[in-house]
């Protein structure tokens, strides 16, 4: 295995020295506006790229900031053919590789209209690259915005390309990207009989790591298949620390808006194995929730779930949904069940709430379902939680790059 967490942690700690914030968050989590993508970094990375058959794992995430500028970029697949790169095709995760396809649903192969290039879909007949679709390939670019949630599927699109690349005795090239969630560690730790795409490793809910440091930990904890190595470079990030609020400029998916939904989603995330709506139908995604079925003496916020981009069959569509407005709710560093179980309290028919089998794979446990019907607390909940969250945080600190 090549890691490549080019600076030293030393050099790194000295370089985030001379970075000016401009933003305090809980006096723990710092803004940092002289973050470097590992992306930009082109001229650490365009050298390995040289008389080499590059894949693309990608989605519209994968960006180079003009100037270091948020709002001004080019695509990642477009300046990299621009500069002569042998692309050979593109790899599509869930949502597509332009980030448009809802939550689950299927994503065909086709054609970049742009490029031109093949597009290879990883969410529709496999999930896992085929050796005939990474015959005529050197080497796999990984380039994609995570936000540090179990359930979100594109750690699970690295496990595979790593996995079939380690078989296939191809490179991976991972351009790191910080972790919005990065700053904590929470939530129940999978137990691996409920392995799925929404959770393969026995890792918490939240995990604190970027795609960089996780990739190092698949390797490490040997969880490919056979016990593989992944031959990894990773570019990493410059002047960034899992304390560095960070703002993702471009939605990772079509169901994460901003940063409000994407602090929340680990704890309204829960909900997508229920049969609550968690904003999706409406333009505030992860920042509310609702039921016909929540009683609407207590939870008398409502709204109407319609068809929209990125939802076009929302749980509920079209039905009047009782629930909260978290929209302007503050909260750092943790996740909460305070809604979940508030919502199961108020559910008027308690056989509706529940899906659950889809609820253990979010959770990864089938513990957690039980705690909330037999009415314990979130702290004593949280409690059950303490051994796992301290055996991986040693784990953990194993595979960081960053401070």
């Amino acid at each position: 295995m090549i890691s490549c967490a080019n600076l030293s942690k030393e050099k790194d700690k000295k370089e985030i020295t001379k970075v000016e914030t401009k933003k305090e968050i809980n006096n723990d989590v710092v803004t940092n506006n002289k973050i470097i993508m590992g992306a930009n970094q082109t001229e650490n990375y365009l050298p390995l790229l040289n008389g080499k058959r590059v894949g693309i794992v990608a989605n519209q995430t994968s960006v180079i900031f003009k100037n270091n500028i948020k709002n001004s970029y080019t695509h990642l697949v477009d300046s990299l053919k621009s500069l002569q790169v042998n692309i050979k095709k593109v790899f599509s995760p869930e949502h597509g590789f332009r980030g448009r396809v809802d939550a689950g649903e299927l994503v065909k192969d086709g054609i970049d209209t742009k490029t031109n290039l093949p597009i290879v879909s990883l969410y529709g007949k496999n999930k896992k690259p085929t050796k005939e679709q990474l015959s005529d390939l050197d080497l796999v670019i990984f380039d994609i915005q995570d936000v540090g949630v179990r359930f979100y599927t594109y750690i699970s699109t690295l496990h595979y390309v790593m996995e079939a690349c380690a078989e296939q005795g191809i490179s991976v090239l991972i351009l790191d990207r910080p972790n919005p969630n990065g700053h904590y560690i929470d939530g129940p730790t999978l137990k691996t009989e409920n392995k799925s795409f929404l959770g393969m490793h026995p890792i918490p809910l939240v995990h604190g790591m970027t795609i960089g440091e996780y990739a190092q930990m698949i390797n490490g904890e040997k969880w490919l298949k056979n016990n593989a190595q992944c031959d990894i470079h990773i570019i990493s990030i410059k002047n960034y620390t899992h304390n560095t609020y960070y703002s993702l400029p471009i939605r990772p998916s079509p169901n994460l808006p901003n940063d409000q939904a994407i602090k929340l989603y680990p704890s309204l995330g829960l909900f997508e194995g229920t049969n609550i709506n968690a904003g999706r139908g409406t333009e505030f995604q992860f920042q509310r929730y609702g039921a016909p079925f929540l009683d609407k003496k207590v939870l008398s916020f409502n709204y109407t779930p319609i068809a929209n981009f990125g939802a076009q069959h929302p749980k509920h569509k079209n039905v009047v949904c009782y629930g909260e407005d978290l929209k302007d709710e503050q909260l750092y560093g943790v996740m909460t069940l305070k809604w979940i179980i508030k919502a199961y309290k108020n559910t008027t028919d308690k056989s509706l709430f529940f899906n659950t089998a889809n609820f253990t794979k979010h959770a990864g446990t089938n513990d957690l379902q039980k705690q909330i019907e037999s009415g314990l607390s979130e702290n004593d909940i949280k409690a059950t939680w303490s051994n796992d969250l301290k055996a991986f945080k040693k784990t953990r600190s194993k595979y960081l790059i960053y401070n």
